[in-house]
């Protein structure tokens, strides 16, 4: 009996060892077969001080700006995106990436689901961009410069302080005529004066009703971004406006119709320091990345942290 058993267990161990192998490199291997194949049709990102950072500039550009866009605009946003990253990891004290920082982003998951079967020929083409970049930041004064960028602008980009509080040396207002070319660069939208009343209300008590309330005293940047309104007894920002009802931009004109405001918005984003689709439009015109980011960017310089 005790051999029998003996000979069945020894029959069992056979298979394990033979067969479990065979199985697990059947299964293994035509995934991994398949993953090494599409690698090998990838730029590889190599040879840097911080792979991961690279990675995530790729995930960056990816999700920030339209593969179709020329390489050097994709180059332009690549350098932003590893500057914006690397001031954000510098005023933190750490050496690994952020990723929550105000930069939108798309894993290679989401790279695929994005584009589908055009998936290689993109990935590829924004790889490039970044491998042919890599480590490359913006300064001024021997520091990363805050890089930040928006869609596109209304015809002139704005200056910092005009946005946020500080005056900084590097965001001024720049031309970008080319701006207006952009898709939906001026657009219309119709919000119930209802809607409106209840949505800035939340900035205080309006001391008009919502059939008596009006914009007024309006004041402008010299890019055309409204700086200061007057709306139902309260004087509020552009950018409060917008972000309350949902605009595109700050520059934007508004005029009552019975129960409704009709706001015309020119640009999308708050529009300071580098346009989106005005990199496409110098690119277009021949000019390479560095060459737009020091138009977007006054008087920075570049060095590679690779």
């Amino acid at each position: 009996m005790a051999k029998k058993i003996l000979g069945i267990l020894l029959g069992y161990i056979i298979l394990a060892v033979i067969l479990l192998p065979l199985l697990i490199t059947l299964l293994w291997g035509g995934f991994s077969k398949e993953e090494v194949k599409e690698a090998k049709k990838l730029v590889r990102i190599e040879d840097v001080f911080s792979p991961e950072l690279e990675e995530y500039i790729v995930g960056v550009v990816s999700a920030e700006m339209p593969a179709s866009f020329p390489e050097e605009a994709l180059k332009a946003q690549a350098v932003a995106a590893r500057t914006y990253q690397v001031r954000k990891m510098q005023e933190v004290g750490t050496d690994r990436v952020i990723y929550d920082v105000g930069q939108a982003y798309n894993s290679v998951a989401e790279q695929k689901k994005k584009w589908g079967e055009n998936y290689i020929e993109n990935a590829n083409k924004i790889r490039t961009a970044v491998k042919e970049t890599q480590g490359e930041i913006m300064v001024y004064g021997g520091e990363p410069i805050l890089a930040v960028f928006h869609a596109q602008s209304a015809g002139k980009t704005e200056a910092s302080e005009n946005v946020w509080t500080s005056a900084l040396p590097y965001l001024k207002s720049v031309d970008s005529e080319e701006d207006k070319k952009a898709p939906n660069n001026e657009y219309t939208s119709n919000i119930s004066a209802n809607n409106v009343w209840k949505k800035l209300s939340t900035f205080g008590k309006l001391t008009q009703s919502e059939a008596e309330l009006s914009f007024s005293n309006i004041e402008r940047s010299d890019a055309g971004y409204i700086q200061n309104v007057r709306v139902g007894g309260m004087n509020l920002t552009g950018l409060q406006v917008r972000q309350a009802l949902g605009l595109r931009s700050a520059n934007f004109q508004v005029e009552r119709k019975g129960d409704n405001f009709v706001f015309v918005t020119h640009g999308y984003g708050h529009g300071a320091g580098m346009s989106q689709y005005g990199a496409s439009f110098l690119a277009q015109e021949g000019m390479d990345y560095r060459e737009i980011l020091c138009h977007y960017y006054q008087g920075i310089s570049f060095e590679n942290i690779a």
